[in-house]
């Protein structure tokens, strides 16, 4: 299933966009949510922390009714930077080879299968040298159920994609559980469509086309889609949107902070987001004879993934060239050079 990250991030946003005059109503929704207490996982360590730069981890499972394991089919970091006065989101590839502690190298999305958001944060941690303090997870439903409540969203669809997208749309319609919902309707026409829930999420679900970063790219599509139809709703339908969507959100974050965080949006004013994907090199991925298709990265990417989220500076493709051939130049070894399987494949 393609990624719910896109339904945090709509969480947050929906918050700044509430005009003061609506905030108790918001502040006696958000008491809905599922708060997940056990903080103490969220223990600050020696990684990179800024306190005027405030990080979530945005989880979305792939969960199916009646799955009790899944993995988190997407993870992001929604950044609130209040030194450069901006919004960035940095997509990590749900395939990344990384060290998942206990388990040895796997791809970045089995963390989540292996220890829920415990282990998933201490992998992204450990891995990308951050300080993880918030977070929030969406379930796989909140997809539909929150584009038809903003009233459906507008996407530019391809040829190819409509194609892939038609295989997913009777799948999707089944899983929009609405009793009042519209007799299924398949996409005709490519360029710019208005897409209803279970639309939305077969868009979200292409992948045979392309990669998993191309997906990713689908899903921004989505996030700022949603952004703009928010950003315009009249404030009467704000507590319909929330009754929507806190019902599948699972957060570290009290109603409070939730509001506050809101307050600092606000302060930034612009809704835009900054994107980044890591890792920086997707044309890199391999095959592995156990894992499959993987992401690899390399050290030298980690201080650039700094750089965006904290310096606010996107590495270009000479500042990535540039770091990759003084690692090389220094002999550093691979991160990778412990792993029989990696060390398996021949380039």
């Amino acid at each position: 299933m393609s990624g719910l990250r896109k339904f945090v991030i709509f969480l947050a946003v929906l918050v700044v966009a509430i005009p003061a005059s609506c905030a108790g109503v918001v502040y006696s929704k958000l008491k809905t949510m599922q708060i997940d207490g056990n903080f103490d996982m969220l223990a600050s360590n020696e990684y990179k922390y800024d306190n005027e730069i405030t990080n979530i981890l945005l989880v979305g499972s792939d969960a199916r009714p009646g799955e009790t394991v899944s993995r988190s089919d997407s993870m992001m970091i929604l950044t609130v930077d209040n030194k450069h006065k901006n919004l960035k989101l940095t997509s990590f590839g749900r395939d990344t080879y990384v060290n998942i502690p206990g388990h040895g190298f796997q791809k970045l999305t089995h963390a989540y299968a292996y220890g829920k958001e415990k282990l998933l944060i201490e992998t992204i941690e450990q891995n990308f040298k951050l300080d993880i303090q918030n977070y929030a997870k969406v379930d796989f439903f909140s997809f539909i159920d929150i584009v038809d409540a903003v009233g459906g969203i507008e996407v530019e669809i391809t040829d190819p994609e409509i194609v892939e997208m038609n295989k997913f749309i009777y799948e999707c319609y089944q899983w929009d559980k609405k009793s009042n919902k519209d007799p299924i309707r398949y996409m005709k026409k490519t360029g710019v469509q208005s897409l209803t829930g279970y639309q939305a999420l077969a868009f979200a679900r292409i992948r045979h086309n392309d990669g998993t970063m191309e997906r990713d790219d689908r899903q921004r599509q989505v996030i700022e889609a949603i952004i703009t139809k928010v950003s315009k709703m009249s404030v009467t339908r704000y507590p319909k949107l929330l009754n929507s969507v806190l019902p599948y959100v699972q957060t570290n974050m009290d109603p409070g902070s939730i509001m506050a965080l809101g307050k600092e949006v606000l302060g930034i004013g612009d809704l835009h987001l900054n994107t980044m994907q890591f890792p920086l090199h997707p044309e890199n991925e391999i095959r592995l004879p156990e894992s499959g298709y993987v992401i690899p990265f390399e050290q030298y990417e980690v201080p650039l993934l700094h750089g965006f989220i904290f310096d606010n500076k996107k590495p270009t493709k000479e500042d990535i060239e540039s770091a990759s051939n003084k690692w090389k130049e220094s002999g550093e070894e691979s991160q990778y050079s412990s792993d029989p399987e990696y060390s398996s494949v021949s380039y």
